[in-house]
């Protein structure tokens, strides 16, 4: 394993800053997410930053606006594009992985294919989020070794990559020396819905939590130190993770969105421990998602025919040497939350964030090979996990299955075995039978040739 030593900040400023590499620069994510780390340059320390994709053509699309994006905010800093991976990891510092194997292309025919079979239909939970983990998991470990021969000896890869859960377990299993913090955005997104509610600054807001990635309970949450538990369960129960003051939000200001943060207040409702993860609509509520979803215009669809067509479209008008309003790009804080990520890992800052790590008795009645999703404090070293405690039996069981799933997908892929696949899909709690996880399962192969090991 290659040393954990701590970052010479001297020795930092001596060479200008880090190098900074987004892998999977032609998500339309990249612009804002550059937006976000301009923001905290001076803070971070960025040298030179690198796109890098397998797909150059999309790459070079998105990359006019990133390049713009720079040009009006931080021309100081040099923007470097390719797709060849012994130039974009050589001497990285940080990788920052938005992998999206398979393109919308892969990700709508996931959604097709399970809305056919009256599945929930959906990228990373169910089977769709099995089939693009099982698309994901060797590129992930190609990515690994990529950093491993060409990048500095302290190199982090900051792994944002769907289906999260999946992919952090076979990391764990395949590459479990990797330099790599996995992650996810969406209960910070959550946590900025309730700052929302509660009228205060996301900044403000503290969470404990526990369970696994897209399939976790907040059990307090605190503002300014005050515990304001109490306070938003009433709330939610009532409304979602909708206020007043997020109507004008562009994400609640999406009707998908909009229909997801309500059905937070019916899970609340049922279960009033604690406050779910939006997610779990998915596998506790997958009739009604199932009757709300529409095959002719799923979610990859909207992102088609929005966000990236909105991004092609603006880069389209940039070569054409028109003005285009780039503040479009950057909503949300799913860039800020990675760069804050990025900037603790950099400088040991011990901020507390939800990270996803090896269980290894962070909560004590679930095994230790449990990937789980806790709070913890990052460090040049890597997360410090947050000791939870033991869970009750119900959200214990839910884990446990959930998890038996992830690790049978996994087992699955590397195996190349079809019963542990079809073990996985019956698992899974949106297939209501083992015949329907057979009949989702089959297609799914069929679609996914060239890109799944062969299973026998």
């Amino acid at each position: 394993m290659r040393s954990a030593a701590r970052f010479d900040l001297k020795g930092m400023n001596n060479m200008n800053g880090y190098k900074i590499v987004i892998c999977g620069g032609g998500s339309t994510y990249t612009a804002g997410i550059v937006k976000d780390l301009i923001d905290q340059k001076d803070e971070l320390g960025i040298r030179e930053l690198w796109l890098y994709d397998i797909d150059k053509e999309r790459q070079d699309t998105v990359a006019v606006v990133v390049k713009a994006v720079i040009d009006d905010l931080a021309p100081e800093i040099p923007l470097h594009v390719t797709v060849d991976p012994k130039e974009a990891f050589t001497d990285a510092n940080f990788v920052m992985a938005q992998m999206r194997v398979g393109g919308l292309k892969m990700r709508i025919q996931d959604e097709q294919i399970s809305l056919r079979h009256g599945v929930v239909g959906q990228e990373t939970c169910g089977a769709g989020g099995m089939a693009y983990g099982m698309r994901t998991i060797f590129p992930m470990c190609e990515l690994v070794d990529f950093c491993e021969e060409y990048a500095c000896k302290d190199y982090w890869i900051v792994n944002y990559s769907n289906p999260a859960a999946i992919v952090a377990k076979a990391m764990h299993k395949l590459r479990p020396n990797a330099r790599i913090l996995d992650i996810c955005d969406m209960p910070v997104e959550i946590e900025a819905r309730m700052a929302e509610i509660l009228g205060c600054e996301l900044s403000d807001i503290e969470v404990d939590y526990f369970g696994l990635n897209h399939f976790g309970w907040f059990t307090n949450v605190r503002c300014k130190g005050v515990d304001v538990t109490d306070k938003l369960k009433e709330h939610v129960r009532k409304f979602g993770y909708i206020s007043e003051a997020s109507l004008n939000d562009a994400l609640v200001k999406d009707p998908d969105w909009a229909h997801t943060f309500k059905n937070a207040a019916t899970i609340s409702t049922l279960f009033q421990d604690y406050l779910p993860n939006t997610y779990y609509q998915y596998y506790l509520l997958p009739d009604a998602c199932v009757e709300y979803m529409d095959i002719n215009n799923t979610r990859g669809m909207q992102v088609v025919n929005g966000r990236e067509k909105r991004i092609f479209d603006a880069s389209a008008a940039l070569k054409r040497g028109e003005k285009v309003d780039l503040t479009q790009f950057y909503v949300g804080v799913h860039g800020r939350f990675i760069v804050d990520v990025v900037k603790s890992l950099a400088h040991d800052l011990r901020h507390r964030q939800l990270v996803i790590v090896p269980n290894n008795g962070a909560i004590e009645n679930l095994s230790d090979d449990a990937t789980v999703e806790i709070p913890a404090y990052i460090t040049d070293r890597g997360a410090e996990p947050v000791r939870v405690g033991k869970i009750p039996r119900f959200y214990k069981g839910l884990i446990e299955q959930q998890d038996a799933c992830e690790g049978l997908v996994v087992e699955a892929v590397i195996e190349g075995s079809y019963q542990k696949a079809l073990e996985a899909f019956t698992l899974n709690r949106t297939i209501p039978s083992a015949r329907v996880a057979k009949e989702v399962l089959d297609d799914m192969i069929e679609a996914n040739k060239g890109y799944w090991p062969e299973l026998k």
